[in-house]
């Protein structure tokens, strides 16, 4: 076998690793995030997550691992939108951020600007 064919396979098997490897390690992220929601009363909004990043990262035992961040919505009042993430060390959630809720409400005797 020709060494074009060899490396163009190698790569194939690669993508087709990486691919599959990504969509467990998408629904462990979904799972987390409505479990997140679902903790704090919150609705998880289009049940899916985006990615935004994937890169080489190390664990705490040293071992190489691909860490994958993803973006979600949910609602507090079921007419909004807000954004949340999770970040995926290999198939382990290392942050699940939704983000906190800030209300001002103004003084009634103070004027706004």
């Amino acid at each position: 076998m020709p060494i074009y064919e060899s490396i163009f396979l190698l790569l194939a098997a690669l993508g087709v690793w990486l691919w599959l490897d990504t969509l467990k390690a998408r629904e462990i992220g979904i799972l987390a995030a409505q479990r997140a929601c679902a903790d704090e009363g919150l609705q998880f909004l289009d049940e899916t997550v985006a990615g935004t990043s994937i890169r080489l990262a190390r664990d705490d035992n040293g071992q190489l691992k691909l860490r994958r961040v993803y973006a979600f919505e949910y609602s507090d009042t079921g007419d909004n939108r807000r954004s949340g993430s999770v970040t995926m060390l290999g198939h382990e959630v290392e942050i699940l951020h939704v983000r906190p809720h800030l209300y001002v409400i103004p003084n009634p005797h103070e004027t706004l600007h």
